[in-house]
């Protein structure tokens, strides 16, 4: 796939889940940033768009101008002025609401099942293996907290080596994903704006989840089958610093 219809399908749905379209998204950085920049663009003007409509909207307006007295000697020009703010305003309901039709109501946090945030988060890895396999982008403590302060948190000190660091499309929501190394080699973290009442465990082929409930969201981490994720999780949880 060439960067024009990379680009052309990416516009039209900032969210595309076909291989071939994560397969040329993950061949190089700035592939990578424009996704990620269209999939915040996208949650954005959904949120943006997310207004609710007056009941009975349209019945009023057309009420208000049908129950409105006409002087005797009324210009012609200023009925058909008022026939047409009715009709512009009639118009921009229609679009509010088709826009609605469009764009699903959402609230700004979206819920999830526990087990649906792990087995998301396995997908996820296995997707991007390919891109973040030799990336070390060498993030600091200060770039850290700035992606986390959106989550209303921040970090004490970096768990390990950060090899790579963005926000990312989590299901149509925004989550933090980060590519951590620990004693037994990488892992990928995922800070999640959506809390859940339990531990869970997920796993696939190769890989194992595990998610654990924060304050005021989720931690997930995803290594090998052979690994221990609840050491790393635990010491990720005890340096994040929640905010009051």
């Amino acid at each position: 796939m060439d960067d024009l219809e990379f680009r052309r399908r990416l516009f039209a749905d900032p969210n595309d889940n076909d291989p071939e379209l994560i397969k040329t998204k993950n061949q190089s950085t700035t592939n990578r940033h424009f996704s990620n920049e269209l999939q915040q663009l996208d949650l954005k003007l959904k949120q943006t768009l997310n207004v609710d409509i007056p009941e009975n909207l349209a019945d009023r307006i057309l009420f208000h101008q049908s129950s409105q007295a006409q002087p005797k000697n009324h210009s012609p020009y200023k009925r058909y002025l008022s026939y047409g703010l009715a009709a512009s305003v009639m118009f921009i309901v229609g679009v509010m609401v088709g826009q609605q039709g469009f764009y699903p109501q959402q609230p700004q946090q979206h819920v999830f099942a526990p087990a649906s945030m792990a087995t998301i988060a396995l997908q996820h890895v296995s997707a991007e293996a390919q891109f973040v396999e030799h990336t070390d982008e060498a993030v600091t403590l200060q770039q850290v907290n700035a992606k986390l302060k959106p989550f209303g948190t921040s970090m004490n000190q970096l768990p390990g080596h950060i090899y790579y660091l963005n926000y990312c499309g989590f299901d149509g929501n925004r989550a933090l994903h980060m590519v951590v190394g620990t004693d037994t080699g990488k892992m990928t973290v995922f800070i999640v704006p959506q809390t859940s009442s339990k531990i869970i465990t997920g796993r696939d082929k190769s890989n194992q989840s595990l998610l654990l409930p924060l304050q005021e969201a989720s931690l997930i981490i995803v290594g090998d089958k052979g690994d221990k994720l609840m050491p790393v999780a635990e010491k990720l949880k005890s340096e994040l610093y929640w905010q009051i």
